[in-house]
């Protein structure tokens, strides 16, 4: 495995990313979710398993990863623009993209204003909306202040060092990101514990929980997006995915060019936790266009 750096250029500053390839063949772009403990590390597993039959480059998004992190009031429109780079300067017309989480709804945009820019898209318990708003019934307003109050330097980090703890991060992965709740324990828990106490780790990640990351702005717009989508499209989650997230992903089984798989087992971090299984239905996805 390959590992090396992306350099971009946002905001006058010079941001570098992490990225990993590994296999040969037609190409994967795989792109990790947006959370306080995610980086492209979280797609190893699956990225080996697909890496038997395919070139697979996996990449950390601004904001999150290992690399140091600027503290940036980061956009929507931040990431929509760092994915056109991927997609023109480091991965460029991939034979599918498979993303995860809030990055399947950057995915979905970047297919549907640029077509066939991502190839087919397999995407992976496929969110829009950050888990404050979630919580508030889609209601923005508190997530806009604690956004803003976050920006200040000192209380930035002091309220996500209040909110993001080794408690509250085991009490997340219970609820509602791994199906074991005693799959994120020992190294596993340690290695997540680094990335949420790394500098500069506040920024990106209040950004997401508050929903100022939020690729869409309402479910009609996810709706409409995916449909705008004209590539083929997989979308793969578990059977224990939270029921107001799976309820949305199953919305998407209205367009014929989207094929729904839903997984015995599995929440939102389905692909970490169970690589095997999403790995078999990518690659059967992919035969299809293959053949």
């Amino acid at each position: 495995m390959a590992t090396g750096t992306i350099t971009w250029f946002y905001a006058g500053q010079r941001i570098r990313l992490g990225f990993e390839r590994l296999g040969e063949g037609p190409l994967l772009l795989l792109l990790p979710a947006l959370s306080s403990i995610s980086t492209r590390q979280e797609l190893r597993g699956l990225q080996e398993r697909l890496a038997r039959r395919f070139a697979t480059i996996a990449i950390d998004w601004p904001g999150f990863g290992d690399q140091p992190r600027p503290p940036v009031a980061w956009q929507p429109d931040t990431y929509v623009h760092y994915l056109q780079h991927v997609l023109s300067e480091i991965a460029p017309q991939p034979f599918a993209t498979v993303a995860a989480g809030h990055a399947a709804g950057y995915a979905l945009r970047a297919a549907a204003d640029l077509p066939h820019a991502t190839g087919r898209l397999c995407l992976i318990a496929p969110t829009w909306r950050g888990p404050l708003p979630t919580v508030m019934n889609g209601r923005r307003d508190v997530g806009q202040r604690i956004a803003r109050a976050a920006e200040w330097p000192i209380v930035g980090p002091l309220l996500y060092r209040l909110n993001v703890n080794r408690l509250s991060v085991r009490m997340m992965a219970r609820g509602h990101v791994y199906s074991d709740p005693n799959w994120l324990a020992g190294e596993r828990l340690a290695q997540k514990m680094a990335l949420v106490t790394a500098p500069g780790a506040w920024s990106g990640s209040v950004r997401f929980v508050t929903g100022m990351l939020d690729p869409m702005p309402d479910s009609s717009t996810f709706l409409d997006t995916a449909q705008r989508a004209h590539d083929p499209i997989l979308v793969i989650y578990g059977a224990e995915t939270p029921v107001r997230s799976k309820a949305e992903m199953q919305q998407l089984a209205r367009f014929a060019h989207i094929k729904l798989v839903e997984l015995p087992a599995g929440k939102l971090a389905v692909h970490e936790e169970f690589p095997d299984a999403v790995a078999e239905q990518i690659l059967a996805f992919a035969d299809k266009a293959l053949t």
